[in-house]
């Protein structure tokens, strides 16, 4: 008979997420850093009683909910997903605060596991403080929300159910096709019944990450379109880091010379100033990038899910004959645009492409290398002009995305999210690595960059961490400043202050309208409106009431100092900056936002007419 041992199902989920190791490349470590969780009715007896009497596996006190979630994604990036956080919350409020986040893990394919508290699976004390009567079943909860943003979801009825559910949680966790948000509901009666669990049940198990290579018949027919092709591009994507892949596709890039493109999760693929690179493609995209890839006849999307910013809503790609190749370990990724499919890790696909492209002897022309070289020069221009120039009254974002950038060392990491932002750094930020930058742009979620900031933090042994966050996002989700200070972790926030919903306000303006509900003002008692004068608010004294130094920079000396105090003081330090509004800076691309088909206003008029001559350029692929 096998041995056993007893143990409730909370300590027994706790002794098992100990022994859960992964191993790539030979390098072996536990996959489990430890678990964020704010305790409640719901956990604090279960999983709150477990933690406390195992006393190794760490628990981390955050201040809100969602905020952890996403410091468990920014911890997992930053490991390219190679570890993980779990988290733990009461029923109930508790539990949904983290739906925003775990959408956000499932969307940029991060692993989080997610342990929300749940109501009473005996059912004969219902309905429980917090539980939603759900009229058609007693076997609903609002962790039910948590079904279209997970990648796996289960809910725990009966202890000894943890022997199959979570084995396939951590499968999903650790499959790099597959990975996202896991949601485990755990009823709170459960959490605290014990029953006597097989001893092997908490064996070590090691998960391997494999690097596969797509088949032969698929390599050679990808080697024949490129050696056919006259001017190809490479995306790079977040698959590329994920991979480590990044020499491979610097000697990729140095025996066969194809431009490399990068989105926001590709970012530091390649070093910015490589001959090759060509920089940020799509939306938020250089001129160099988009112009290259509206003449391309062949795209070579690496690690990349092709998303609406970097086809620019599949605009981008103008050659009508233009074909796609596609290499991702996930295999709806490699089909997309009809693309030849590679399924496969990017570096070990990049290599073997290598291999077989020199024995061909491949490389593109000396006319097309001119062309990159004559376009990267005039973006590296321009890009200078935006980040040098002064001016008279405020800092402009651009230069203070400059100024940032030129500070910072080849240690630290720059961490940001939603807004405007996201896309003068995609343009703008030089990166010579994969590590220097950290953008959550595939849910674009406001609230992210602090949390996500002390995430990044966690991860990092070597480095400052420098966060960029508008003033809009700063009010969302800012406490876990608090966070940073009870765990010593330190981060250098740069708070961009332009009294409202900065990119919003100007989107709005580009579809016609006059920006409105975007700007933080008072409301007009004469017309209703929130036309007023701005909201005075002091984020100086917020974030030093808080417990982070807080310092204001209104000139370009002042921001410049501020940065070399940030970086010599221990502790989290907030830096206050009033900006001249973004003009948001667009090159050769488009992004699709339907505008009012009819309307009263001239401007949304015009601006309809603007949009049915760019949506006529979308190329439609299954």
């Amino acid at each position: 008979m096998a041995r056993t041992i007893r143990l409730t199902t909370a300590q027994a989920i706790i002794r098992f997420l100990k022994e859960q190791w992964i191993e790539r490349d030979g390098k072996r470590h536990p996959f489990f850093a430890g678990m964020w969780g704010i305790f409640g009715h719901g956990n604090v007896a279960g999983l709150g009683q477990a933690l406390e009497q195992d006393g190794e596996f760490m628990h981390y006190l955050p201040r809100n909910e969602q905020a952890m979630v996403h410091i468990a994604a920014a911890f997992a990036k930053q490991h390219r997903r190679l570890r993980a956080f779990a988290c733990t919350t009461s029923i109930g409020p508790g539990a949904t605060n983290m739906v925003t986040a775990a959408a956000g893990a499932t969307i940029n394919r991060i692993p989080v596991l997610l342990l929300p508290g749940d109501i009473f699976s005996r059912r004969d004390v219902g309905p429980v403080l917090q539980q939603l009567e759900y009229p058609l079943s007693h076997d609903v909860s609002v962790n039910d929300c948590f079904k279209p943003v997970s990648r796996y979801w289960d809910r725990i009825n009966r202890p000894e159910q943890i022997l199959t559910s979570f084995p396939e949680a951590i499968r999903v966790l650790t499959d790099p096709a597959e990975t996202g948000a896991v949601t485990i509901a755990l009823p709170q009666d459960v959490q605290a019944e014990a029953y006597d669990f097989p001893e092997d049940f908490f064996g070590k198990k090691v998960h391997y990450i494999l690097r596969t290579l797509p088949e032969v018949s698929q390599l050679n027919r990808a080697v024949e379109i490129i050696r056919m092709s006259k001017s190809p591009l490479i995306i790079a994507g977040g698959g590329v880091i994920y991979s480590e892949a990044e020499e491979a596709l610097m000697r990729f890039c140095d025996t066969t010379g194809i431009a490399v493109g990068e989105t926001q999760a590709g970012k530091g693929s390649l070093p910015w100033n490589h001959t090759c690179n060509v920089g940020a493609i799509g939306v938020t995209g250089t001129l160099a990038a988009n112009r290259i890839a509206k003449e391309a006849d062949l795209v070579i999307c690496v690690g990349t899910r092709l998303s609406d910013f970097t086809t620019a809503s599949k605009t981008q790609f103008q050659n009508r004959d233009v074909k796609f190749i596609g290499i991702n370990v996930a295999s709806r990724d490699t089909r997309k645009h009809g693309a030849l499919s590679l399924m496969g890790d990017a570096r070990v696909t990049l290599d073997k492409l290598h291999e077989l492209l020199t024995e061909k002897g491949y490389s593109v022309s000396s006319g097309y290398k001119e062309t990159v070289q004559s376009l990267k020069a005039a973006w590296n221009e321009e890009a200078d002009r935006i980040v040098g120039s002064q001016n008279e009254s405020n800092i402009t974002q651009g230069e203070l995305i400059g100024l940032v950038n030129e500070f910072m060392s080849r240690k630290d990491t720059v961490v940001c999210a939603a807004g405007s932002l996201p896309g003068d750094m995609h343009k703008l930020w030089r990166v010579g690595n994969g590590d220097q930058y950290h953008m959550e742009y595939g849910y674009s979620c406001m609230g992210y960059e602090i949390a996500g900031g002390l995430g990044v933090k966690f991860a990092k042994e070597d480095g400052d961490v420098f966060v960029m966050v508008g003033d809009g996002s700063y009010l969302m989700m800012h406490t876990e400043i608090v966070t940073s200070l009870q765990e010593d972790k330190k981060l250098i926030i740069v708070l961009l202050d332009n009294h409202g919903f900065g990119s919003i306000n100007g989107l709005s303006k580009s579809c016609g309208s006059l920006g409105f509900g975007n700007r933080f003002r008072y409301r007009d008692p004469k017309t209703g409106k929130l036309t007023g004068d701005f909201l005075e608010i002091d984020y100086l004294k917020n974030a030093r009431s808080l417990g982070a130094h807080g310092v204001e920079a209104k000139t370009r000396d002042q921001f410049k100092n501020a940065l070399s105090e940030a970086r010599d003081n221990t502790r989290t330090t907030v830096i206050v900056v009033e900006l001249e509004p973004s003009r948001g800076l667009s090159y050769d691309s488009w992004w699709d936002v339907p505008v009012a088909e009819v309307s009263e206003m001239p401007t949304v008029q015009k601006a309809r007419e603007n949009y049915e001559q760019n949506v006529k350029k979308e190329r439609y692929h299954l």
